[in-house]
């Protein structure tokens, strides 16, 4: 896969693409809708609500958790995962902006 060239963006364009990269998987957003739905700490379950194999689970909990969206701690050997609420809260500000920027045109 060739580069990004994200460095050449403002860091609020890489933050809000980030966002969205983390969004921008079915199986991310049905993870994060359990998270939120279950309110509480998940070790281990969410293999159990997703059709995925616990290798693709862990890449997507990667991703989100890069994201800030959701944070893990290690209990033994299992991780749990729950939603961050800082990096949750953040998120939607920025989305919530940058969807809010566009006002409106008469244009096509």
């Amino acid at each position: 896969m060739g580069t990004t060239k994200s460095h050449i963006f403002k860091s609020k364009e890489n933050k809000l693409a980030a966002y969205a990269k983390a969004l921008g998987h079915p199986a991310r957003v049905a993870i994060l809708k359990y998270l939120a739905k279950t309110q509480s700490c998940i070790c281990g379950n969410i293999v159990d609500e997703l059709p995925l194999s616990q290798s693709t689970i862990s890449q997507h909990l990667k991703e989100l958790k890069e994201a800030g969206l959701i944070k893990g701690n290690t209990e033994g050997a299992t991780v749990c995962y729950c939603i961050n609420e800082k990096g949750w809260k953040e998120a939607q500000v920025w989305l919530n902006n940058f969807f809010d920027a566009f006002k409106g045109n008469d244009c096509c």
